[in-house]
């Protein structure tokens, strides 16, 4: 009987000493945290494809509320709006984009009027800017920007609501398709052809005189912004250029969602002032 036993209380130590061994030694380092995955909603200097956003007051868990949707042509009143999140609570979280915590774009219907602005917001998440409509018709308001969904990854994310301005509509025929636009003194050369779910360049080349400017200063971030508003549903994308101008030029990469008209508002700074160029562009 002595063989038997003697054998077990040898294994037995043996596995003893094991777990011993493995309690007592270091810990293995715990796996380096992924950085949030971001969605792109809109481009940073890469390729753009798939759908426009911008297109309901919900997307994404996330829902624009507004203080207001009713304004007088011309008057300048406080837009004030929430962003509610997947509870229902208002979000107070927000990633710097491109400077700016929030980007509000306004177009009437017709696609004229635009305007780019920033607000400012309360430590109740409530958000808030002057707004001036300046005429009647019906207006889209877009709020763009990044914020957390509840995994805690980035979520950016494009909410619209419609606002009315009562009185005499008299929508504005959308300009035809033209490769050159003038603004502030300058005339701004749109280079390349968007193509439906095909990555293409997009240049905009800022001249003066004829002869190109060599002194655009970075506005928000970068060296141009391109917002594409798609003609019938105002479907919306924010593109951003690469870092870099590119044989002078400012250069995006573009892939049309669909066939259609959009309308190009490129905007770009000099000398402090920021100027905006549009365009028409037939996608076929």
């Amino acid at each position: 009987m002595k063989g038997p036993l003697v054998a077990g209380g040898l294994v037995l130590a043996l596995l003893l000493g094991f777990v011993i061994a493995r309690s007592t030694a270091d810990p293995a380092a715990p796996p380096a945290a992924t950085a949030p995955t971001v969605v792109p909603s809109h481009s940073h200097g890469g390729a753009v494809a798939g759908d426009l956003g911008g297109l309901s007051l919900s997307a994404g868990g996330f829902t624009l509320a507004p203080s207001t949707t009713t304004f007088g042509a011309g008057a300048a009143q406080q837009f004030t709006f929430r962003v509610l999140g997947p509870d229902g609570k208002a979000v107070t979280r927000f990633v710097l984009n491109h400077e700016k915590l929030m980007h509000l774009v306004v177009a009437r219907h017709d696609l004229s009027g635009f305007q780019h602005l920033h607000p400012q917001m309360a430590p109740d998440g409530t958000w808030s800017v002057p707004l001036t409509l300046p005429s009647p018709g019906i207006w889209r308001i877009y709020a763009d920007f990044v914020t957390f969904d509840p995994a805690g990854a980035q979520a950016p994310a494009t909410l619209a609501v419609d606002a009315t301005v009562a009185g005499d509509y008299r929508p504005l025929t959308l300009p035809e398709p033209v490769r050159t636009a003038e603004t502030g003194g300058m005339t701004v050369a749109l280079e390349g052809t968007p193509a439906v779910n095909a990555t293409q360049p997009l240049s905009l080349r800022v001249l003066a005189s004829g002869t190109p400017v060599t002194d655009l200063e970075r506005y928000l971030g970068a060296y141009g912004h391109l917002v594409v508003l798609r003609d019938g549903d105002l479907g919306y994308l924010h593109v951003h250029p690469e870092d870099q101008l590119v044989g002078g030029a400012v250069k995006f990469w573009l892939s049309a969602p669909s066939v259609g008209r959009y309308r190009l508002f490129f905007e770009f700074q000099r000398g402090g002032q920021v100027h905006r160029a549009e365009f028409t562009v037939d996608v076929r």
